[in-house]
């Protein structure tokens, strides 16, 4: 598996942070983030199942740069 690293978010310093990989064979996109609330998670499940091997994560607003440089390069040969 090869992922090409997109970035991080930018506020979140020498920490863990929320991420974004794309897969350079699948274009699939890989995220890294915070685990979703119970109320969120509460609230998701009412519109869609959440299987055991599926989860929900929370990527923070100011990341939308580099969710659109991942579909950039997601979506380019």
């Amino acid at each position: 598996m090869t992922l090409r690293f997109i970035g991080k978010d930018p506020e979140s310093g020498d920490h863990g942070s929320p991420a974004v990989w794309v897969h350079t064979e699948t274009k699939d996109l890989i995220f890294q983030g915070w685990n979703a609330s119970e109320p969120v998670l509460a609230e998701s499940r009412a519109d869609v199942e959440l299987p055991d091997h599926e989860g929900v994560i929370r990527v923070p607003r100011r990341m939308i740069p580099l969710l659109k440089e991942a579909l950039r390069v997601a979506e380019s040969d």
